[in-house]
């Protein structure tokens, strides 16, 4: 099979080359210099050597007259020599002297010299030309003094540019470390002072009440950071922007000095900067900068450094609250959970002690003392139930999911629950690469050990097989199943009962999933929770999967 062309033409690229036209009136031109500076020469010369042709003709014709003919020749010889002397001269120059001089500019100029020039002769075309090429020199010269102070600038800008990347770069990593708001919104502020050299900055939040509050401080003492804590947002700058936006400047702090009662400075800033903190366009709060110089010195960019900061300690600020109100959620979700198990646990043991105590009542009021005897004896026996059933309650709300992940922590349950019961308990993972979020697996996890717990006290089963698989397309089923003795059905439950199976039907809703039990007396119990990864980690799990 014969090559293709892009495979066989290795030819380098040709450069075309552009030919400019003559001048008009060129030729003419030519025509005239010659004339003007060799034709006379050239004129007399030729008759010079007519001369000396015929006075040889007559001298070799006419030997009787050859006397009177010698000198005669010698002086046009000497004519002749004279005139070629002069055409040499003229040739030297109006040539091959400003030939010299033009391969002496060019030699200069290749080597750098762009003030080189071509020294003017006195008439003529080579004078002309001397003129037209010193002007280009100068054009040449000035367009390289403008080329040079563009690439200067542009060269300063890049590194404004740079200099300002570098500033995002570290503001949005103190703004990405872990910890609480306090510490993020501090280590922002030390790494902000540092890179625009600020003597001081602080970072303000609008409230609900139309307050600006301050969250965070560095530079200032803490007699202004206690009379600074609340602002109207109606009295000054900070408020102004937080309001209506835009970066704002004032020269120094005396209007703030005024509103506070103190100066904010020992000595007095040049410059004050407030430019808003924003997130999706809501405005969050304000951040300040204390400077010792114009806001203007550090760069043409600087509005839109300070406003890409400000986004991204928006951006934070939001994060936290969110975060903040998810663990509220999450608190508050947990303790309702724990409650509902909490009355699982221990419903049943105190109704049944209820009616104990009523019974041992009755036997009192009898004097029937062996009656009675028995009820202490089983009030004793539900107590001690009612003791183990929140002692492992308890257990199991302290077991946790470390840092190795759900499948090492459901195994270490499963061996526990195995110990502790003599029910031999088989986990299987079936997924290859598992990818869940931490929520997920905590609502997995916590659905293992409700259904191991139920199976502890009512199954009394022999064997418990966990299975944990997936279809390959983002899809995952969580399988518990066990040879007991079966639920009773729920229009035959007491009350009290199945109460953790709502509690796992609620937590198999947040994976989110579904959750579907199988069960008959006598023939075990079937609990399977179908759930779908986030669709992030399903695009991620194919590529690793077409990878392998």
């Amino acid at each position: 099979m014969n090559p293709s062309p892009e495979q066989t033409d290795t030819r380098e690229p040709r450069l075309t080359t552009w030919t400019a036209p003559a001048a008009g009136g060129w030729r003419r031109k030519s025509y005239w210099l010659f004339l003007n500076r060799l034709t006379l020469p050239l004129i007399g010369l030729a008759i010079v050597f007519g001369a000396i042709g015929v006075a040889i003709v007559i001298i070799v014709s006419l030997p009787q007259h050859a006397g009177s003919l010698y000198l005669a020749l010698g002086l046009l010889i000497l004519a002749g020599l004279t005139i070629i002397w002069l055409i040499i001269a003229r040739i030297r120059r109006n040539l091959v002297e400003p030939l010299a001089l033009m391969r002496n500019w060019s030699t200069q100029m290749s080597g750098g010299n762009l003030s080189a020039r071509i020294p003017l002769p006195p008439r003529g075309e080579f004078r002309e030309l001397a003129i037209d090429i010193n002007r280009l020199s100068d054009e040449l010269k000035s367009l390289t003094i403008d080329m040079d102070s563009r690439v200067r600038a542009q060269t300063v800008r890049l590194a404004r540019k740079t200099q300002s990347l570098d500033i995002l770069y570290d503001v949005a990593s103190s703004l990405s470390q872990p910890g609480d708001l306090d510490k993020l919104l501090k280590s922002f502020l030390d790494t902000f002072i540092e890179l625009v050299d600020a003597r001081a900055a602080t970072v303000r939040v609008l409230t609900d009440d139309g307050h600006t509050r301050l969250v965070a401080s560095r530079g200032l003492s803490a007699e202004v950071v206690e009379k600074d804590r609340l602002m109207d947002t109606g009295l000054c700058q900070c408020g102004w922007a937080a309001t209506k936006g835009g970066i704002r400047t004032q020269r120094g702090t005396l209007p703030c000095a005024k509103l506070l009662g103190t100066s904010m400075l020992k000595r007095d800033c040049l410059e004050f900067v407030v430019v808003p903190v924003t997130y999706q366009d809501r405005i969050l709060g304000i951040y300040n900068l204390f400077l010792d110089r114009p806001m203007s010195a550090l760069g043409e960019d600087i509005h839109d450094l300070l406003t890409s900061v400000g986004k991204h300690l928006g951006l934070a600020l939001e994060k936290a609250r969110l975060d903040n109100q998810a663990r509220q959620i999450a608190i508050m979700e947990e303790r309702n959970i724990i409650g509902n198990e909490l009355h699982d646990s221990l419903a049943q043991a105190l109704v049944g002690m209820r009616l104990q105590v009523k019974m041992l009542g009755e036997a009192l009021h009898k004097k029937d003392i062996r009656n009675s005897q028995y009820e202490v004896r089983n009030l004793r026996n539900a107590v001690e139930e009612a003791h183990v059933s929140l002692r492992d309650l308890l257990a199991n709300y302290r077991l946790k999911i470390d840092e190795r992940g759900l499948v090492p922590a459901v195994t270490g349950m499963a061996e526990r629950f195995s110990q502790e019961t003599g029910i031999d308990v088989f986990f299987h993972n079936e997924c290859r690469q598992l990818s869940l979020t931490p929520l997920q697996e905590s609502q997995i996890f916590h659905i293992v050990k409700e259904a191991l717990s139920n199976i502890r006290k009512h199954s009394h089963a022999c064997n418990v097989r966990i299975l944990l698989d997936g279809d390959g397309h983002g899809v995952y089923s969580l399988l518990i199943e066990d040879d007991g003795e079966g639920m009773t059905p729920v229009s035959e439950a007491l009350p009290g009962e199945h109460i953790g199976l709502s509690v796992m039907r609620e937590r198999a809703e947040r994976l989110p999933g579904e959750l579907t039990i199988e069960s008959e007396p006598g023939e075990g119990t079937r609990i399977v929770v179908t759930f779908p990864v986030t669709p992030a980690r399903v695009a991620e799990t194919e590529k690793q999967d077409k990878g392998g």
